[in-house]
């Protein structure tokens, strides 16, 4: 029953506040260059409106083409059940009964979205749409060396690569953002994260320019229904990452049991909205103190993630282990 509980209230969570995490680093680049901008909740508004609409569907397209949101959004709703929001609402006892897997599962599971997603840019025979998922593989093949570095020494920390065991043991270490191991880590992940999610330095989401979409570019021809479901699922796409961030390397939410537990967890769900409220802030401020850089200049920003990676990678076996 209270995995039931659990699994149910992350769902909640994830549905509601995946559209808000884009409305609030909207606003905060919007605050910065002296601009009203959109309201936070324009993607909310936009997902109902879209929901409302018939899809239009090509007739050179397959079934592939049809399935691909659905796919989309399921592997990130069911990939952000293994993050939970925050360790007050995981089962007591052993957190491992909740959802089993790890981080490998994880990031393979959002790896199967975007090739269903670069299989259905194809799968119409648009010129945008092929530009875009070779794009797309690229940049994902250059990060994805970032990510499996990462994956091991966090796995070499906690000794597992399960996402609650990562997540108890740099909770209860008591030093998670103090020692050049989780500094390098962080500054690594921030990078993948950014890659991962399409924005700036790596992709701009608000831009319909040829010489710069990529992720925009493999979803061009989606409307209505699958549009929304497409947008949905980057939106929850994107509060896996920062959740799985903020919850590894900033785990600040364990309160005292004493009390109610409802109240426990209440607080707890605060503390996370303030972390993501945080990290939203670093992300807006890199987009607004950078540009997209040019296309051939993207490996040497996942080269950058991958130094910090490694050079995190052989400290812990300079510091991890005395």
């Amino acid at each position: 029953m209270a995995t039931v509980t659990y699994l149910i209230l992350q769902i909640v969570m994830v549905l509601l506040f995946a559209p808000l995490v884009n409305g609030v680093i909207g606003k905060i680049k919007a605050l910065t260059q002296k601009r009203t901008g959109a309201p936070v909740l324009q993607l909310y508004y936009d997902l109902y409106k879209l929901m409302r609409k018939t899809a239009v569907v090509s007739d050179v397209s397959s079934w592939i083409f049809r399935v691909t949101p659905y796919i989309v959004f399921a592997t990130a709703l069911t990939a952000s059940l293994m993050v939970p929001v925050s360790v007050e609402i995981l089962p007591a006892g052993n957190m491992l009964s909740a959802l089993p897997g790890d981080m490998i599962l994880l990031f393979y599971l959002l790896a199967l979205g975007r090739f269903f997603i670069c299989l259905a840019a194809l799968d119409t025979g648009s010129t945008f749409g092929g530009m875009g998922s070779s794009r797309e593989v690229m940049i994902s093949s250059l990060i994805e060396p970032s990510v499996i570095v990462v994956i091991f020494t966090l796995g070499l920390i906690s000794k597992s690569t399960s996402v609650f065991s990562i997540m108890a043991s740099m909770a209860h270490s008591g030093t998670s953002f103090v020692g050049p191991v989780t500094i390098l880590l962080f500054l690594a992940m921030l990078i993948i994260v950014i890659a991962e999610t399409s924005r700036i330095p790596f992709d701009d989401p608000s831009t319909h320019l040829e010489l710069t979409m990529v992720h925009e570019a493999m979803i061009l021809e989606y409307s209505g229904r699958h549009l929304a479901l497409m947008e949905y699922g980057a939106a929850i796409k994107q509060l896996l990452l920062m959740t799985l961030m903020v919850n590894i390397f900033l785990p600040f939410d364990l309160l005292p049991t004493t009390g109610s537990g409802a109240i426990v967890v209440a607080l707890s769900l605060l503390i996370y909205l303030a972390k993501m409220l945080f990290l939203a802030l670093i992300i807006a401020l890199i987009e607004v103190n950078t540009v997209k850089v040019r296309f051939f200049s993207i490996p040497n920003l996942a080269a950058l993630s991958f130094i910090l990676a490694f050079l995190g990678f052989m400290q812990y076996f300079v510091l991890g282990r005395s």
